[in-house]
C-alpha cells in the first residue's frame, strides 16, 4: 500500500521529528518572500503637463465655459488612449439653490474583462475661495484639488495604451463632477438634511454607468500633487477597505515611498469614495493629502492652489504606486 511505512523508517522519522523539536526557540525563521510583478514607469513630466492644460482652461466650475471645454478635452484624451468612453449628464442643486449641469466621465480599459478595478478623481473646481483672506467669492485654479488627480489617472491611461506591459484586469477611470461645491467655511447655518459635496459620486453610486456594475476594489486620488504631501490612512478607507489600504501602503513602502505614505491613521473625510462604499458596495480607498495633526494643506480652498504648489516628485510617488498596484492583480 502507498501509505505503508516500514518500522525502521518510522523510527527514523520519529527521531528526526524529535531532533527538530529540540532546536532553540530563538533560531531565525525563514520569512515568506513576496514576489511582485513588473510594472511600467509613471511619467511625472507628462502628468504635470496634464495639470497645466487643465489650469489653462481656467477654473472648471460647473455651468462655465471652462468646465465644458475641460470636459470635452478629457473625453478626447481618453478616446485617444483607446478607452471606451461613457458620459453621464445630470442636474443637481447646490446648498444655495443653484442648478448645476454636471457630467461624470468614465473611460474603460478592457471593458470585456470581468475582474475590474475602479480608479477615481474629481475634475471640477471650487467656485469660491472661502479659506482665503481675499477674493473669497472668486473661483480657484484647483491645480492640486481637482487637476492633480485627473492628471495622475490620465497618465496611467496613457501608459496602459503605449506600454508593452499590460495588467490582467479591466480598469475603469471615473472622473466625478460636482465634488467641490459644498457649503463655505463661513456659512453659519448648514442644512444637514443633505450632503452637498460629492454630487457626481452620489449620483453614480446609485446610478452606475453600467447596470449592475461591480469592481474588485477602487482607489480615489485627491490632492495628490502638492509639495511636501503626506498620505495617511484615511478613516473611511480603513473602515470600509482596510485590506486594500494595507496592501497599497505596503506596496508604496516596497517602492521606497515610505516618507510619503505614512502608516498612521487619519480621521474620516467626506469624499467621493464614501458614497462608492456606502451606495455601490465597492470597497474604495482614498489617497489624499490630509494630516491628522494639521488637516488640509495651506493652499486648500484658496487661490494658492495653483501651479506653484505642484511637485513632480509627489505626482511620481502616487502615480507609480497606483500603477504598480494595478499590475499586482
Amino acid at each position: 500500500m502507498k501509505n505503508n511505512i516500514s518500522t525502521g523508517l518510522f523510527l527514523g522519522l520519529l527521531l528526526l521529528v524529535a531532533a527538530c523539536g529540540d532546536k532553540p526557540s530563538n533560531e531565525s525563521k525563514t520569512e515568506a518572500v513576496i514576489s511582485y510583478q513588473q510594472a511600467p514607469d509613471f511619467n511625472a513630466d507628462s502628468a504635470y503637463h496634464y495639470i497645466q492644460q487643465q489650469v489653462d482652461f481656467g477654473p472648471r466650475v460647473p455651468n462655465s465655459e471652462a468646465h465644458k471645454a475641460a470636459g470635452d478635452w478629457m473625453v478626447n484624451k481618453l478616446k485617444s488612449f483607446g478607452l471606451s468612453v461613457t458620459e453621464q449628464t445630470f442636474k443637481d442643486k447646490t446648498y444655495d439653490g443653484i442648478e448645476l449641469q454636471l457630467r461624470n466621465i468614465i473611460g474603460s480599459y478592457k471593458p470585456e474583462a470581468s475582474k475590474r478595478i475602479l480608479l477615481g478623481a474629481h475634475w471640477d473646481t471650487r467656485r469660491i475661495a472661502d479659506k482665503d483672506t481675499e477674493r473669497l467669492d472668486e473661483p480657484i485654479d484647483g491645480a492640486n484639488d481637482g487637476a492633480s488627480g485627473v492628471a495622475v489617472l490620465l497618465e496611467i491611461a496613457r501608459v496602459l495604451h503605449t506600454d508593452s506591459l499590460q495588467p490582467d484586469v479591466g480598469i475603469d477611470f471615473i472622473f466625478f463632477d460636482g465634488e467641490d461645491d459644498g457649503e463655505p467655511e463661513h456659512r453659519n447655518f448648514r442644512d444637514n438634511s443633505q450632503i452637498w459635496w460629492c454630487l457626481g459620486s452620489q449620483y453614480w453610486s446609485t446610478t452606475p454607468h453600467v447596470k449592475g456594475y461591480s469592481a474588485y476594489y477602487g482607489i480615489l486620488v485627491d490632492m495628490v500633487g502638492g509639495k511636501n504631501a503626506r498620505f495617511y490612512k484615511e478613516g473611511y478607507s480603513v473602515q470600509f477597505a482596510k485590506n486594500i489600504v494595507d496592501k497599497v501602503w505596503t506596496q508604496a513602502h516596497h517602492l521606497g515611498f515610505g516618507d510619503f505614505f505614512q502608516m498612521r491613521n487619519a480621521e474620516p473625510i467626506t469624499d467621493d469614495h464614501l458614497f462608492v462604499n456606502q451606495n455601490a458596495n465597492i470597497p474604495m480607498i482614498n489617497i489624499i493629502d490630509f494630516s491628522p495633526d494639521f488637516g488640509f494643506g495651506h493652499y486648500h480652498h484658496t487661490h494658492k492652489d495653483n501651479m506653484e504648489i505642484i511637485d513632480k516628485k509627489t505626482l511620481s510617488v502616487v502615480g507609480q504606486t497606483v500603477l504598480f498596484t494595478l499590475f499586482q492583480e
